[in-house]
């Protein structure tokens, strides 16, 4: 990889060498299970604590409100499934957006096939949720409303703040996929009246493998895994040390210096976006210029969107890593159009094409220039599918 410029921090980071440090004991010296009694897991235990406590002070929680799980597919099928189980006496309703990570609409589609019903809010065409849709979508047997923090694929950010508050005057549980914004935006579950948030490792330069999901005291949820009781019996299985050590650490770093990063990460951002629409008079900006990620940059192409994945691999050859939309939605195939492009009024050969840069904390503006001078050129290589063109 010597060389080559990764913009693709959407899908997963490079961890930091210091996160590594951390780790690495927790592999070959301090190996205990956590729930031993004996030295070795009292060790293995007072780590996962601190991590745990780490974690919860950067949010505003107390460390008994972070249960550790696998990541975010784990931790938002655990609240959206918990939620909806353990609150049927109140109802069976829920409520997310129409551009929510896969695995939401699919554990709301599932839920679907269990006698619960889901509305799927729309958004508009930057992708923001309407906080009047969101309320005359509220009814009495509402149990859950999830709205996903940044969005993943165009970086659209959510007033959750608002949302937050709505939720809580209406009894209402809320809960939020922070894996894109966790780390880049600052986060306050008191302040953002937030009852679950979902977060991860792998997305602010930690390991695979480990997140956590937010729970607030007193949230009444059912455990989706069912073993020994682990974390707070929320969340059966051995805890995965050396991953929660490192989700610590990572977590601990990015919040240290949280503004500048995000503000240097803006610059780079917005560099991008103004140089692709200098460079490619046919690009479009998908999502919303400025309520987005920090680290977000979505294109598309007019007349050539059924050309992303060949625009991707001429980028690939070029040493420059970019991505067409979701990792996680990757291995279904180009046949599928982006629901979340299509949510946003794209219509299905729009979908099915856009060009995903995000950034992370190992990128330049040297690196950005480069980027920017090779994708005219890999345009130029490809053929319009467009008469237009």
């Amino acid at each position: 990889m010597d060389g080559r410029i990764y913009l693709d921090n959407g899908a997963s980071t490079k961890v930091d060498p210091v996160v590594v440090k951390e780790m690495l004991p927790y592999f070959t010296e301090q190996f205990g299970n956590p729930s031993s009694l004996h030295a070795d897991g009292v060790a293995a235990r007072d780590a996962v604590d601190r991590a745990r406590a780490r974690i919860a002070s950067i949010i505003g929680a107390r460390p008994d409100e972070i249960v550790f799980t696998s990541g975010g597919t784990e931790s938002n099928n655990l609240a959206i499934k918990g939620i909806a189980y353990a609150n049927v006496k109140k109802g069976k309703h829920l409520i997310v957006s129409a551009i929510e990570h896969d695995c939401v609409i699919n554990s709301c589609k599932w839920l679907e096939t269990q006698g619960f019903e889901v509305t799927y809010l729309p958004v508009n065409r930057t992708g923001l949720v309407g906080l009047s849709e969101l309320e005359a979508a509220m009814r009495k047997d509402t149990v859950l409303v999830s709205i996903m923090h940044g969005n993943n694929e165009i970086g659209t950010v959510q007033p959750i703040e608002e949302m937050g508050k709505l939720c809580r005057e209406r009894e209402v549980y809320f809960h939020t996929d922070a894996c894109q914004s966790f780390g880049k935006l600052r986060i306050d579950v008191q302040r953002q009246k937030l009852d679950l948030i979902t977060i991860n490792a792998h997305k602010i330069h930690g390991p695979k493998g480990v997140g956590a999901l937010f729970v607030r005291g007193g949230t009444t949820i059912s455990p989706w895994q069912h073993g020994g009781g682990h974390e707070f019996g929320i969340r059966s299985s051995t805890e995965n040390v050396p991953g929660i050590v490192g989700f610590g650490k990572a977590a601990e770093l990015c919040s240290s210096g949280l503004e500048e990063e995000s503000a240097r990460l803006c610059r780079l951002r917005d560099r991008i976006i103004d140089g692709v629409s200098e460079k490619v008079a046919y690009a479009y900006l998908n999502g919303h210029r400025t309520k987005r990620l920090p680290n977000n940059v979505n294109f598309g192409f007019s007349g050539f969107e059924g050309e992303a994945i060949k625009l991707m691999l001429q980028l690939d050859e070029a040493d420059i890593s970019v991505s067409t939309g979701s990792a996680c939605s990757s291995n279904q195939g180009e046949s599928r159009p982006s629901h979340v492009l299509t949510a946003i009024g794209l219509n299905p050969v729009e979908a099915r094409g856009a060009l995903r840069v995000t950034l992370g904390k190992y990128n330049t503006e040297e690196e950005v220039d480069i980027f920017l001078q090779a994708l005219p050129k890999a345009m130029e290589s490809l053929r319009s599918i467009s008469s237009l063109h």
